[in-house]
């Protein structure tokens, strides 16, 4: 098992690297698929689906919606066309609520909305960032806030982890560990900040700045992590899916990184208007 998780893992971690380092077409496509199996396996953990294998109305909107929203994030520079998407999905999935009825329960138009937003629409803030002014340099921001702070927060629980800070939730999660995974996440934005962003950006001291904006996305992606533990707790599942072998599903890899993208991508916008 270990093995395959880190063979797994090496995979992952080189088609991230690669789709971020290319941005443009490539990373837009990377994105939409993965979106595509993020909403399958949120619609299956949140009941929308009523069969395994075949899916259905709502679905198929959402799945929809989720193309045309990316299609809208590629070529367009204007976000009207976005929020075009995300209120046109919603009206969708009522239109077929209603013209359905009672074939559909409410709460599977609602889980079907719910993970249109969820994965797709906060997922593409990676495309966000990565196409902005510095986009090259400040989409690695999120890398080092999510899966950073898992790396130091693991780390650091294994070591000297003993206060449960939510041992419903997550039992294995210790005080010690978030405060390692922050910490760890700041020095690790610090680092990236002085070596490589100040080098393209000279005469802007931004280290700091960046470290406390790593220090923020670190404990937004704990809040994704413990979000998306709790869904598979409500909904008694271990893993949202088993397309990575040793990891569990899109969801159970990239649960942070969805909360994390738009909390650096706003606070990336912010550290540019001050600099």
């Amino acid at each position: 098992m270990f093995w395959t998780r880190l063979a797994s893992g090496i995979v992952l971690v080189i088609i991230a690297l690669a789709a971020l380092g290319f941005g443009g077409l490539p990373l837009a496509l990377v994105l939409w698929l993965i979106s595509l199996v993020a909403l399958r396996e949120l619609t299956k953990a949140l009941k929308c689906a009523t069969d395994a294998k075949k899916l259905n109305l709502p679905e198929i909107l959402g799945m929809g919606g989720v193309t045309a929203y990316y299609i809208c994030l590629y070529f367009s520079k204007d976000c009207m066309p976005l929020f075009l998407c995300i209120v046109g999905l919603f009206l969708l999935e009522m239109l077929a609520y209603v013209a359905a009825f009672p074939r559909y329960r409410c709460e599977q138009i609602t889980a079907a909305v719910f993970a249109f937003l969820y994965a797709p629409v906060l997922l593409s803030f990676l495309y966000l960032t990565r196409e902005s002014a510095y986009g090259e340099y400040m989409v690695w921001m999120i890398l080092i806030s999510s899966w950073g702070c898992d790396t130091f927060a693991y780390v650091v629980g294994m070591l000297i982890g003993k206060k449960k800070i939510f041992p419903v939730l997550s039992p294995k999660k210790s005080l010690e560990g978030c405060i390692g995974g922050v910490l760890g996440a700041m020095l690790l934005g610090w680092l990236y900040g002085h070596f490589f962003v100040e080098k393209v950006m000279p005469g802007h001291a931004v280290s700091w700045l960046i470290a406390v904006i790593c220090g923020v996305g670190a404990v937004m992606s704990m809040v994704g992590d413990l979000a998306a533990s709790a869904i598979k707790r409500n909904n008694d599942i271990k893993d949202y899916g088993k397309l990575i072998p040793g990891h569990g599903g899109i969801m159970d890899r990239f649960d942070s990184v969805t909360v994390t993208a738009p909390m650096i991508y706003f606070l990336t916008v912010l550290l540019l208007s001050l600099s």
